[in-house]
């Protein structure tokens, strides 16, 4: 994913794993810029062609591409009903395309970052949280089998000997999660056969597969208040060698689970001018598993609703219709809650949202989230 700002702890972090000196915070700013553009990709693994995704080989990562990571995802609630959302992801990020060759046990050509956010619909409160490390003594990594994904004490680890089920973990002083994810439904292949392409050129691509309906158990804290919880998760898993191409500046996404039993995956890859990319597209899940592909000619969206933060200025739309005219689908999708952006060291909107509208004239309701960038 292509991220526009950075703080500098994360330019400090690049540059340290990479050897190269931090002269000066504008000479900070043009490394981790390169870095997070992705426009530097010589050296570096495509993807150029389809394959059939290996198990459980590809849960774990891919160092000879530039980016991947593991975006988890979902709607939860309380015994009273009480309703929340989380998301915790984890980037892996290679700085060039060969380890550095020095003794010193902290070198490495690998970075990563998690995020962990937490949405409390009845309090309205929101809280999100980041970290980064380098992968080198241990204290971040992925293994595939048996599957481990950590950054330091946060981790995503394989409950048994198979990839389900799987227990999520990460804290901070405002909040906590503690999950158990079991699936309901096997991995979807996006794009051609798992090929997702972003643009023209060549290689701007991504291997893309996900888990879209997981059964979600455990315990939840916001601030000084815990929770059991049970409900509804998504697991997004993609790596590649790509940025956006010229002229787009960000995009839209949603990830919906719907009452009728079907899951819908859409992106709008956005130009400047706010048009949509005909390299846009997703898929429609049926409950038996079966797939459709949709690009923006079978989708269209329109904006209900914006919201402006207080703390960065930036205003995002929050609220959408989004129909399918070919499967008599129209959705309205409205946030849990609207403030729920990571002002982080990368900013973005990603929040729980509600769903309702009809499919093939029967009245459907809907949880899911929603991904603003570039705002």
């Amino acid at each position: 994913m292509s991220r526009r700002s950075v703080t500098g702890l994360l330019i400090i972090l690049l540059a340290g794993c990479t050897g190269e000196p931090v002269d000066s915070p504008s000479t900070g700013s043009a490394t981790a810029m390169r870095f997070l553009s992705g426009d530097d990709s010589a050296g570096y693994a495509r993807v150029l062609a389809s394959r059939p995704f290996e198990f459980p080989q590809d849960h774990g990562s891919h160092p000879e591409f530039r980016s991947e990571w593991w975006y988890f995802t979902g709607n939860l609630a309380g015994a009273d009903e009480r309703r929340f959302g989380f998301e915790l992801t984890f980037f892996r990020f290679a700085l060039a395309p060969q380890q550095p060759e020095r003794p010193s046990a902290w070198g490495t050509n690998q970075v990563w970052m998690a995020h962990l956010s937490l949405t409390d619909a009845q309090a309205n409160r929101f809280i999100a949280a980041e970290r980064f490390s380098r992968e080198a003594l241990g204290l971040a990594g992925s293994e595939a089998e048996p599957f481990s994904l950590w950054l330091e004490d946060w981790s995503v680890v394989s409950q048994g000997p198979d990839f389900f089920p799987l227990r999520l973990t990460a804290a901070t002083e405002e909040g906590e999660l503690r999950l158990t994810l079991t699936t309901q439904r096997g991995p979807v292949s996006h794009g051609e056969d798992g090929l997702d392409r972003k643009g023209p050129e060549t290689g701007n691509a991504s291997h893309y597969y996900s888990f879209t309906r997981l059964r979600a158990t455990g315990e939840l804290r916001v601030g000084q208040r815990q929770a059991r919880v049970s409900g509804l998760a998504w697991m997004d898993r993609e790596w590649g060698t790509s940025a956006l191409s010229r002229g787009l500046e960000g995009w839209d996404w949603f990830a919906l689970q719907l009452s009728d039993g079907r899951d819908l995956m859409y992106y709008r890859l956005r130009s400047a001018e706010g048009g949509s990319s005909p390299y846009s597209g997703g898929s429609l899940i049926e409950a038996d598993g079966r797939r459709r592909a949709l690009g923006p000619e079978d989708v269209s969206l329109a904006i209900l609703e914006y919201w402006q933060s207080p703390a960065s200025g930036a205003r995002y739309p929050v609220s959408w219709e989004l129909t399918v005219p070919d499967e008599e689908l129209s959705l309205e999708i409205r946030p849990l809650i609207r403030g729920q952006e990571l002002n982080l060291s990368v900013r973005y909107w990603e929040g729980a949202v509600r769903v309702t509208g009809t499919g093939q004239s029967r009245g459907l309701t809907g949880r899911g989230y929603l991904e603003l960038t570039g705002y």
